[in-house]
């Protein structure tokens, strides 16, 4: 009987990643096609196998500019996160003040908010102050919807540090500043990596706001993903080169918080 359940379990994990993998596997497949064989018919592997798919999007500045552009206003808007996040974390987990499990739901439920609530308000607004098409507005409308998330998942790993740490920091001469630094930020290190990803991954993924304030300078490669369509028809080949580079930095920052994601898991925060 174990060995059927494990055997079960075997199939059932095997289905899961081929049905996971299947949709990643045929983009790459169709990027090292020519749209002529996109359109031909059904192959499992490419029948003309080509790089310039991916030549074209690493040589051709409407592309790879768009990929430098998301990367910065992400890099951006994952380091302000994080900086916004971990005072106010540390304010609600250590200390009880008027109204502070009220605030706490409401900056959830920014989060819960559809992007496209905030739109029209942040494009006037940026439009009136000089913002628009800028790494900057991009990064800073993100907050909006990143530091609820990074609060909530760091005051979680904050709430197990044992508040005896603190007092025991304070009585040895520790200034503020330097035990958050020198002692606690260590000891939630797996929180900052937990937190640090899912901002990075939702800023890089986030499309309605990014491509409404931008257009020029600062539009991400999402945006130039859904102007693909020329006159001779949709460039499928090449859109699928850039779906595959578009998975790639979220690939690294997985692979690189990959043990606090577990972590985060665990603890029940993610």
């Amino acid at each position: 009987m174990p060995d059927s359940k494990f055997q079960k379990r075997n199939i059932f994990l095997c289905l899961y990643m081929v049905f996971a993998l299947l949709p990643i596997y045929w983009m790459v497949n169709m990027s090292f096609k020519t749209n002529n064989e996109i359109l031909a018919g059904f192959t499992l592997f490419p029948e003309h196998f080509t790089w310039a798919n991916y030549q074209t999007i690493l040589t051709d500045p409407a592309w790879y500019s768009g990929y430098i552009n998301s990367l910065i206003y992400v890099g951006m808007n994952t380091a302000m996160s994080l900086t916004v996040a971990l005072p106010a974390a540390y304010a609600f987990s250590r200390y009880s003040f008027l109204g502070d499990k009220h605030v706490f739901f409401w900056l959830l439920t920014n989060r819960m908010t559809p992007p496209a609530v905030f739109l029209l308000p942040f494009f006037q607004l940026y439009s009136s102050v000089g913002l628009m098409d800028t790494h900057i507005a991009v990064a800073l409308v993100h907050l909006l919807f990143n530091v609820p998330l990074a609060v909530w998942i760091l005051e979680g790993f904050m709430s197990g540090i044992p508040r005896e740490i603190d007092e025991t920091a304070y009585i040895d001469g520790y200034s503020f500043p330097r035990f958050f630094v020198q002692i606690f930020l260590p000891l939630i290190k797996a929180g900052v990596g937990v937190a640090a990803f899912f901002c990075f991954m939702f800023s890089w993924v986030e499309l309605l706001l990014a491509r409404t304030l931008t257009s020029v300078n600062a539009k991400p490669i999402a945006a130039t993903m859904t102007r693909t369509v020329s006159a001779s028809g949709m460039d499928w080949a090449t859109l699928a080169a850039a779906g595959v580079l578009t998975i790639v930095p979220g690939a690294i920052v997985i692979w690189f918080v990959r043990n606090y994601i577990a972590k985060g898991f665990a603890m029940g925060r993610v």
